[in-house]
């Protein structure tokens, strides 16, 4: 019952501050509503960053794939850092130079409508089939396990989870269509502090369980008992080969920091370029310490259950369940629900957006006012949430969460990165081009994964089964051998794509070389540290992986 009381006190006090934090923006108005008025400062900016990346999808997932194969998930966490650098230095100068709300609106005018109106189509595919689902499906398992739904209202577990997508997609919903990007920014915000406490306290109380009351005791047992995983650099038939980190990895990171919807649109909001780069380094330095939250525990997991647990994807909530006092297990799902909540409702907005701006007002009513985009903007999200929820209980079956979800991004991902990187590095490079770059990229991404793939690991392990070989961790090496890992194949695909749209550039160029216009919407005068606090930031990042390195 206490746990119950802080979980709704923490949410409830959440939901006042952010209403009144956001009760004088206008929301009428397109910016005011999608770029909460382009007044977020670098704090908002940052907390909002982590927030909506942090969710049990990753949480969960993450942990679940330390669990299997140790420190060297932490790719996933690390990197992310440089990729947000790389952002902060690059490419936000570019997206406020031109006052971008969506992505797509800069391939409109490098390339054409029809581009910017398949991008967008593609991120709004992407999100209610894949994104938003895989969020309530896992928030949802989180949330029941913890406050163990089932027995409290005397339902299967099936209803249990029903219930909590459901209730959960509401209440997101709530934040995301009728509040706007600032209402979700800020409960973002609050949350981040929530979480990062929160976060660290598993680890800890995990590490104490270990190590008989000693956080350093408890460190030495772990890194004694399990020597070879904490290794930064992954081996063949694990989630992250060391290799990959220069191939797909990075591209994985770039898109996601970099031209994602959902992630960037809060840097768009940004009162001015230097405000949105502090927000980014700000946020990449924090990411650094992620593996802390992400990946520890998972690996803490492994040596308290002896690896014995029946799904890596359980390894965070049995260690929760296992190691944190009762009277801390309210705030900590509070946390953690607004931790579902911040990913469910920052990608809910970002659909909003991209259907409002890119589709609605282009396509649908061209003289739309604003107050009207809005309108069917929340229309749209009210439909996508639903969906979305009717689709996340079909998630069940769909193994490791956090691998699923990579995987299944690079359908669109990767095509997205290529025309975004190309329509910025060149300045005659056709719109047919990027059309043909798009879907040809999306479409062979979707052949390779979905059917070469697979047929060719299955040839590769019904032969080895044939020979005599039974051993699970020899198969797994062979399946790893017999067809490249995905992010290697999307770094394949990506040098692919940018080379069939060079060559249609070189034969078939616009006529006009493309030239960007400022439209001084924000003040883009950059903040002058940042290449240098940059420049640390990865330096950190080199040395971690030097040091962990066997």
């Amino acid at each position: 019952m206490i746990g119950i009381i802080s979980f709704i006190g923490f949410t409830a006090l959440v939901a006042v501050i952010s209403y009144y934090a956001t009760r004088t923006t206008d929301e009428t108005s397109s910016d005011g509503y999608f770029l909460g008025g382009r007044s977020l400062t670098a704090g908002v900016i940052a907390g909002s960053l982590l927030l909506t990346n942090l969710s049990t999808e990753q949480i969960v997932g993450l942990n679940g794939s330390a669990y299997t194969d140790g420190l060297s998930v932490m790719a996933w966490e690390t990197l992310a850092a440089i990729a947000m650098v790389v952002t902060a230095v690059f490419l936000l100068p570019r997206y406020l130079k031109s006052g971008l709300t969506t992505i797509p609106q800069f391939l409109a005018s490098r390339f054409d409508v029809a581009t910017k109106t398949i991008t967008s189509g593609l991120f709004l595919t992407g999100y209610v089939v894949v994104l938003l689902p895989v969020i309530l499906y896992s928030g949802s398992v989180a949330i029941s396990g913890m406050f163990d739904v089932p027995t409290l209202l005397n339902v299967s577990d099936t209803t249990a989870l029903i219930i909590c997508i459901w209730g959960i997609g509401i209440i997101g919903s709530i934040y995301a269509v009728f509040g706007g990007l600032k209402a979700v920014a800020v409960s973002d915000s609050i949350n981040a502090i929530g979480l990062l406490i929160g976060g660290i306290l598993i680890p800890v109380f995990g590490l104490m369980a270990i190590g008989d009351g000693s956080v350093f005791g408890g460190l030495d047992t772990l890194m004694s008992a399990n020597p070879e995983r904490f290794d930064s650099t992954g081996n063949p038939g694990q989630e992250v080969p060391f290799s990959t980190i220069f191939t797909g990895m990075m591209l994985v990171q770039l898109f996601y920091w970099g031209t994602n919807q959902q992630i960037i649109q809060r840097a768009l909001g940004a009162k001015s370029l230097a405000e949105g780069q502090k927000g980014l380094v700000l946020a990449s330095f924090i990411k650094i310490l992620g593996p802390l939250i992400l990946v520890l525990p998972g690996m803490i997991a492994y040596h308290y259950f002896n690896g014995e647990l029946a799904s890596s994807d359980l390894a965070y909530p049995e260690l929760v369940r296992a190691v944190l006092p009762k009277y801390l297990v309210g705030f900590f799902a509070a946390v953690l629900f607004g931790a579902i909540l911040s990913s469910f409702n920052s990608v809910l907005n970002s659909s909003v957006t991209l259907f409002g701006i890119d589709i609605y007002k282009q396509h649908i009513n061209k003289e739309a006012p604003e107050r009207t985009v809005v309108k069917y903007g929340k229309i749209f999200g009210i439909c996508l949430a639903l969906s979305a929820m009717f689709i996340a209980p079909l998630i069940a079956n769909a193994g490791s969460l956090f691998n699923y979800l990579q995987e299944i991004n690079g359908i669109y991902s990767i095509p997205i990165l290529t025309i975004i990187v190309v329509g910025y590095v060149t300045k005659r490079v056709p719109a047919i081009a990027a059309k043909i770059g798009i879907i040809s990229g999306s479409l062979m991404y979707i052949i390779s994964q979905f059917i070469i793939g697979p047929n060719r690991i299955e040839d590769a392990l019904n032969t080895a089964k044939a020979a005599g070989i039974t051993d699970p961790s020899e198969l797994k090496l062979i399946a790893a051998d017999a067809y490249p890992h995905f992010l290697h194949v999307m770094a394949i695909l990506f040098v692919s794509n940018i080379i069939i749209m060079l060559i249609i550039g070189y034969f078939f160029p616009r006529k006009e070389a493309y030239t960007q216009e400022y439209t001084k919407q924000v003040d883009i005068t950059p903040w002058k540290h940042v290449k240098l606090v940059g420049a640390l930031i990865t330096l950190v990042v080199i040395t971690i992986y030097i040091y962990f390195m066997k």
